[in-house]
């Protein structure tokens, strides 16, 4: 195994909840208020639609596909989705720091080392936005290919918390059959003070529509003794998995990054972002998931205190700038 290379499940397309667009010659997020499955493949236009998406919104009698049925590749929680507290360097795109809020890994000018993690509101390098939760979750869509995934990517704090917290308690509920649970990725609404009233959608997981918890775990339970009989080693895949994810610091490549900052790192000011896949921005401080939807290009609190402190003390052009670059 080639050392200091991420192996991360294979990728057959991208799940978002929006896309981007251009607008007066810039790259802007556009929000949506459902999934889109994308391929890897893309034209000046945007991603090219994977079949499946057309497939599954034919199924759906309004035509928007807000649930997608998905099972998951392992029986880990953290191998199915991973988070961590993350800053890349926006000069050059490439992954710094990486951490979970008690030890971080960080490039250096002495080379890669381990150091303690405050979080990104304590941490003085990942201040101003810089450093942002993270979150990669990989699910197979389909039975073409067992070990074909579609990944979802988020910076979304309510799409972060909540996938986490429902993964956990699926895997001890069903006996660490979770790789086994038949279960659909679900878009749903909230509105908070916050995003000024105006509704967020952040993405949960559940079982499928028309089973109940104990179905899903009685199929979990056979689709396993099913696996067991043909010979399928779900520890060993899990282990692989691990193995894999571990061999680099980081688990994206110089592939990944540039479609990474331009979904959840712009900087335009005052734009409202979506949550996940290929339409997010950088979440503007304020808002819980960075995905106002219905009052685009309104400020949030944290702008308006800003533009109010600008205003009361003089900021030089060098000073200008630097704030606009943080």
């Amino acid at each position: 195994m080639i050392k200091g290379l991420a192996i991360t499940p294979p990728v057959l397309g991208r799940i978002s909840i929006g896309r981007v667009v251009e607008k007066n010659g810039k790259r802007l997020p556009e929000k949506d208020d459902q999934f889109t499955l994308t391929s890897l493949l893309q034209t000046p236009e945007g991603w090219i639609k994977h079949p499946l998406d057309e497939q599954l919104r034919q199924q759906k009698p309004h035509g928007k596909l807000r649930e997608i049925p998905v099972m998951l590749l392992f029986n880990d929680p953290d191998l199915n989705f991973r988070a961590a507290y993350t800053l890349f360097d926006r000069s050059n795109g490439r992954p710094v720091c990486a951490g979970d809020g008690i030890t971080c890994r960080r490039h250096t000018a002495d080379g890669m080392s381990t150091l303690p993690c405050p979080g990104p509101n304590l941490c003085t390098l990942g201040t101003g936005g810089r450093c942002k939760a993270y979150g990669r979750l990989n699910v197979r869509i389909g039975d073409d290919d067992s070990l074909g995934t579609f990944i979802f990517r988020t910076t979304g704090f309510n799409s972060i918390r909540t996938l986490m917290a429902r993964l956990a308690y699926f895997e001890a509920v069903s006996g660490g059959l979770l790789a086994c649970l038949p279960l659909e990725l679900k878009l749903r609404g909230k509105s908070t003070t916050q995003s000024h009233r105006a509704p967020i959608f952040f993405v949960d997981i559940g079982v499928r529509d028309g089973m109940t918890l104990e179905d899903a775990i009685a199929e979990a339970r056979t689709t396993h003794e099913q696996r067991l009989a043909s010979g399928f080693n779900q520890a060993a895949l899990d282990e692989a998995a691990r193995l894999g994810f571990a061999n680099a610091a980081f688990e994206e490549d110089d592939e990944e990054v540039p479609a990474i900052l331009e979904e959840f790192y712009n900087d335009s000011a005052g734009e409202a972002s979506q949550d996940g896949g290929t339409a997010s921005a950088a979440p503007v401080s304020g808002s819980p998931d960075g995905q106002v939807v219905g009052q685009a290009g309104t400020p949030t609190l944290a702008a308006k205190l800003q533009r109010k402190a600008n205003d009361a003390i003089e900021v030089t052009p060098q000073h200008s700038q630097l704030a606009t670059e943080e």
